[in-house]
């Protein structure tokens, strides 16, 4: 996928322009990765990164492997936003990904109620932690997530709630509202403990 250059559209500056995005266009077919991220844009790194949380959170989570495939997808955001790329790139076989524009279209709409509520609510608030150091800390802690999807992918909605706790520190970023990175940060510490305490449980 090559780089997105000036010309390109401003990225969403809230969830409801992200889902707007998401629609299919009249008349397509399929919808792919690389159809949604040329009207969202590639220069704002946790925008893009909510495109693959965002579908992981809905009804396509159910799609066979898309939890691996979104966890691929914001692995190798994560790591070109913490190297300080400017431009996202992604290899052609991951920007090619589709998905029946019928399922997308349901999707989105499943998503507008949580998204508006999210937009509502959202305020500059603990904007110390969606900047600077506390930046990238965001980013490690999503690529440390979503190494995990891959291999929690055979258990039902794990991957769906891990992928909702990227999505709340993400938009954190998006809106600078701290608030709801806290939320993502708390919800993905106890999912993973609640894990850890099975599999210790089970060994």
């Amino acid at each position: 996928m090559p780089k997105l250059d000036s010309h390109q559209p401003a990225p969403p500056e809230s969830l409801g322009d992200l889902l707007d995005a998401m629609c299919p266009d009249e008349g397509q077919e399929r919808v792919s990765v690389e159809n949604v991220l040329s009207k969202v844009g590639a220069r704002s790194f946790p925008t893009v990164i909510l495109v693959p949380c965002v579908v992981l959170v809905s009804p396509l989570s159910g799609i066979p492997l898309m939890p691996t495939l979104g966890g691929l997808i914001v692995l190798l955001i994560t790591l070109q936003a913490l190297i300080g790329r400017k431009h996202l790139w992604l290899p052609g076989f991951l920007s090619r990904r589709s998905v029946p524009s019928s399922r997308m279209s349901k999707a989105v709409s499943w998503l507008r109620k949580p998204a508006a509520f999210m937009d509502k609510h959202s305020h500059n608030r603990l904007r110390f932690l969606t900047s600077g150091p506390a930046r990238l800390l965001a980013y490690l802690t999503t690529t440390l997530i979503a190494i995990s999807w891959p291999p929690l992918e055979l258990l039902p909605f794990v991957t769906s709630f891990s992928a909702g706790a990227v999505a709340m520190i993400m938009y954190g970023l998006m809106v600078r509202d701290g608030i709801y990175m806290v939320a993502g940060y708390v919800q993905a510490t106890v999912l993973y403990l609640i894990l850890l305490l099975l599999w210790i449980g089970l060994v």
